[in-house]
């Protein structure tokens, strides 16, 4: 471990006693990106399947879909420990996946299939990661977030880059079907990660991962507690958490409204779902090998020198030059590299910098509050984004009049961002004993 202590300390502020648990932290988001990226060419060009006109159905699906598992996830953490509810919450996954893999298999109505499959994939994705976020807000300190989140993220953008090569190589050799079930192998390979976070007992947590300063990883069996909806009434009762909402309701805004502008796009520029499939593969993989360089060279030298502000900046700030560049070029290429751009800032650089904020609130916010953000809050912001944008189409507003709104909108954006940044550093203070 000493070896691999000297090797890592190249490029990461990191201390011997956490080397084990950022390395299972590192492999875990691997394992859950490179899943979700095996999946997401051919969701993406399933959703197509009915026409491009149709998304903003699958987003208002998808959120209503967030609104029923809401509650079971919050049962499910109020009853169980995470070392018992995450196992139940990843393996309901894997079993759905593999169902859908026998459904594609079949070609039983495909085109509803596919719509099914949008839709569930959506809600996969977000919840998994969001349990993954939350354990590490859990498990790790903040000052340990600043300087690892930025490595353990570094695992699941190699994950992103892995995930577009296997799909691309994997659609074209064996069919969309081995797809599904490369993606289920590495859930599982992620459910193994965590177990190395949880150990199963305290006897093997002696013996287990270094979190802070010595003290081990330790098997927490105690339930989160509170009530199923208690997510929901602590954003209503933090400004704090009603800030984090309109930092990602903002995300999600300018998300969806390229989204759906690239909906338009690629089914104008591809007509078959192979090649649509294709071209999300080649972009993801631009994503990722952008997102991967920004994270080695940049993203752990700005959170050092400029804080959690800036790199929270940086992401309305892509968002904009994004929304300029298509809305003057709308072509596939243009849109390709201002996609690439503003996500790789987004994996890079801001989603490490939002994952600090939450390491400063409540055990019970951090599973709770945090996961209601993650799904139903910006599931919300999809739908809602969603028939905003295809009621500016119906009035005959283009991409350039999206443009002309989405432009000032990441001005408070950007503002919203500082001040959730100066909040989280009087949390900060407040909870450190005086010197």
């Amino acid at each position: 471990m000493d070896r691999v202590h000297r090797i890592l300390s190249r490029v990461v502020a990191i201390e011997r006693g956490e080397v084990g648990a950022a390395l299972l932290g590192f492999a875990w988001f691997f394992c859950l990106l490179g899943g979700y990226y095996l999946l997401r060419p051919l969701r993406d060009a399933l959703g197509l399947a009915g026409g491009a006109d149709e998304l903003q159905w699958l987003f208002t699906a998808t959120f209503v879909a967030m609104l029923a598992l809401v509650p079971l996830f919050g049962l499910l953490v109020t009853r169980l420990s995470p070392r018992r509810f995450v196992p139940w919450a990843y393996r309901f996954f894997g079993i759905s996946i593999l169902v859908f893999c026998a459904l594609i298999a079949s070609g039983y109505q495909s085109v509803w299939v596919g719509r099914v499959f949008f839709v569930w994939i959506s809600v996969f994705n977000l919840f998994v990661i969001s349990i993954f976020w939350s354990v590490l807000a859990d498990r790790f300190s903040n000052e340990q977030g600043r300087r690892l989140f930025g490595f353990i993220a570094a695992g699941g953008t190699a994950g992103t880059f892995a995930g577009p090569v296997l799909a691309a190589w994997l659609v074209g050799a064996l069919g969309p079907v081995a797809l599904t079930l490369a993606a289920a192998l590495l859930l599982e390979a992620a459910l193994r990660c965590f177990r190395g976070l949880f150990p199963r007992s305290d006897a093997s947590a002696a013996s287990g991962p270094l979190i802070a300063g010595g003290a081990t990883a330790t098997a927490d069996d105690r339930p989160i507690g509170g009530g199923v909806l208690a997510g929901l009434a602590l954003i209503v009762r933090s400004p704090y958490l009603l800030g984090l909402c309109g930092y990602l309701l903002l995300h999600t805004a300018a998300s969806t409204f390229l989204y759906f502008e690239q909906g338009r796009i690629v089914a104008g520029a591809f007509a078959d779902t192979a090649s649509r499939t294709r071209f999300f593969a080649l972009v993801d993989l631009g994503v990722s090998s952008l997102t991967l360089l920004l994270q080695l060279a940049v993203t752990g030298r700005l959170l050092k020198r400029f804080g959690i502000a800036v790199a929270l900046v940086l992401l309305p700030l892509a968002s904009a030059l994004a929304f300029a560049a298509v809305a003057v070029s709308p072509v596939v290429w243009v849109l390709a590299g201002a996609q690439a751009l503003r996500r790789a800032v987004d994996y890079a650089i801001a989603r490490p910098a939002r994952e600090v904020l939450f390491t400063v609130v409540s055990r019970e916010a951090k599973y709770k509050a945090k996961n209601a953000i993650e799904t139903v809050v910006y599931r919300g912001g999809d739908a809602v984004s969603g028939w905003i944008s295809a009621g500016l189409g119906a009035l005959g507003v283009g991409f350039a009049g999206l443009a002309a709104l989405a432009i000032p909108l990441a001005a408070i954006w950007a503002l919203l961002s500082v001040w959730l940044a100066r909040q989280q550093e009087l949390r900060l203070r407040s909870r450190q004993p005086p010197t």
